[in-house]
């Protein structure tokens, strides 16, 4: 059976070693990979000199380490027939493709998955908002859009989808949570926009008997020393769930997030979430999620209600319905080859 051509342009950096393609960042591989399964994926992304733990698993893979080169690769699929292009974001690069695919009436569909606006806000500051809102409304208004929750458009009726890393194996074995100690858990990236560095100065100051182990990339970044463990960046799925097995709370300290599979990935293995006001709309109906407020107080006031009523929390958590990988790839491929 002849599957549909699917460009699939990124902004993202991938390194390339001979042959292979290599990702720290699992959507790298997840997306294009899934969809594979679908369509014939041709994946165009930005070259990076850092190799990552995640070995991308496609036949066609183009990293261009400059604009010119990234437009030429996307130009070379042109002769590809019913060719469809799913942008990944909107970032520069992705809206000069857009741009040049939208010259030549290309079939187009954007993918959001975050919220641009603030992170700008966050990484720039303020003044910088207006540059991501004028390529946000561009892309938007001559693209399908495919979005992970409503708020990240409302223009238009987007395509909306649940998103998810979860295969059955996130359901299984469960372990018992230990919770003589406070074992905090965040899995991410070290950036100001993720909360980290406050959560870490909030930490020194609590007066609780805790930890917080770190799962994310850590070189080159400035990590207190006090009651922080680094556990590095983990690719391997099974040693992931064993990490937040080995843990009794997830702590989520963003200033902004769309749809954080970290969430699921933690309520999954039946281990509660603290996360802040600033994105209490990730909550929407989930049990095992807790909003404190961006202080010392609040932050252990909640931490301690976790701990006195863990088992009873963890009964509760065992009425989600998360959402599963497997359906998230079926349901953005059923989007893009029915339109």
């Amino acid at each position: 059976m002849n599957k549909n051509p699917l460009v699939i342009i990124n902004n993202e950096k991938i390194f390339k070693e001979g042959n292979d393609f290599y990702c720290d960042n699992l959507d790298l591989k997840v997306i294009p990979e899934g969809l594979n399964n679908y369509n014939d994926v041709h994946y165009i992304v930005r070259s990076s000199r850092k190799k990552g733990g995640q070995k991308i698993n496609l036949k066609d893979i183009k990293s261009a380490s400059n604009i010119f080169k990234f437009i030429f690769y996307i130009f070379k699929t042109f002769k590809i027939p019913n060719m469809t292009y799913l942008l990944i974001s909107v970032s520069p690069y992705t809206f000069c493709s857009f741009l040049f695919l939208f010259l030549f009436r290309k079939r187009i569909f954007i993918y959001l998955y975050s919220s641009g606006h603030e992170e700008y806000k966050h990484i720039l500051g303020s003044w910088s908002v207006w540059i991501y809102h004028l390529m946000y409304t561009v892309v938007t208004s001559y693209s399908k859009v495919i979005v992970c929750h409503e708020r990240l458009f409302n223009k238009k009726k987007p395509y909306l989808i649940s998103i998810s890393r979860l295969d059955d194996e996130w359901f299984e074995n469960h372990k018992e949570a230990y919770i003589d100690k406070i074992k905090f858990l965040y899995v991410g990236r070290i950036s100001e926009e993720k909360g980290i560095y406050d959560f870490f100065k909030m930490l020194d100051k609590i007066e609780l008997n805790a930890e917080l182990s770190i799962a994310g990339d850590t070189r080159n970044k400035k990590i207190p020393n006090k009651n922080i463990k680094l556990l590095g960046y983990i690719s391997d799925a099974q040693s992931l769930i064993n990490t937040y097995d080995n843990h009794n709370i997830t702590i989520l300290p963003s200033f902004t997030e769309a749809y954080p599979y970290v969430v699921d990935e933690s309520l999954s293995r039946k281990r509660p979430v603290i996360i802040f006001e600033d994105i209490s709309y990730i909550v929407r109906g989930k049990k095992g999620i807790f909003v404190s407020k961006r202080n010392i107080n609040s932050l252990s006031d909640t931490v301690k209600y976790i701990i006195e009523n863990y088992r009873e929390i963890q009964k509760d958590m065992e009425k989600n319905k998360l959402p599963t990988k497997k359906r998230m790839l079926q349901d953005m491929s059923n989007i893009i080859n029915s339109n």
